[in-house]
């Protein structure tokens, strides 16, 4: 039998708040942008490790601003590095939650296709029998069909 590891329901009223909340997150931050998968790409790779670099090289900049060239707008790195600290411990709180639903989500789920299998597997089963599941069963089972990959027909 499949081992249980979460039982729990989302009742309506529960996925109402909990998608409020998200939006009310999401109102709170209107400055947050999309960026296309070329775009981010295209762009200088971010992480912790850079993340220390950059509020040193600002304390740098801060303290002898006379190195700068004229066209690094100090003001604008500010700005950005203030951004990047005040989001995250937002950003942290936010995986971490986004972890936990995808963990309980995986769970949920491999518990639930476990069971379904089962249950594919006693209706084959009683099936041979009476033959009264061949329809469901033709349906469930056009979830384990292959494709020939020369003409893309199931084989």
């Amino acid at each position: 039998m499949p081992v249980n590891r979460i039982n729990a329901t989302l009742s309506d009223e529960q996925r109402r708040q909990a998608l409020a909340a998200l939006a009310s997150l999401n109102d709170a931050l209107p400055f947050l942008i999309d960026l296309s998968a070329d775009e981010r790409n295209s762009m200088a790779k971010f992480g912790d490790k850079n993340r220390s670099f950059v509020v040193k090289a600002l304390a740098i900049a801060e303290n002898h601003p006379e190195i700068l060239p004229r066209s690094l707008d100090l003001d604008e790195l500010r700005a950005d590095v203030e951004l990047v600290e005040s989001l995250y411990p937002l950003r942290n709180a936010v995986e971490a939650l986004l972890g936990r639903i995808d963990n309980t989500y995986f769970a949920a789920g491999s518990e639930a296709y476990v069971s379904a299998l089962l249950v594919y597997q006693y209706a084959k089963t009683h099936n041979v029998a009476t033959g009264a599941l061949e329809e469901s069963l033709d349906d469930l089972g056009r979830r384990f069909s292959r494709r020939n990959r020369k003409s893309g027909e199931a084989q």
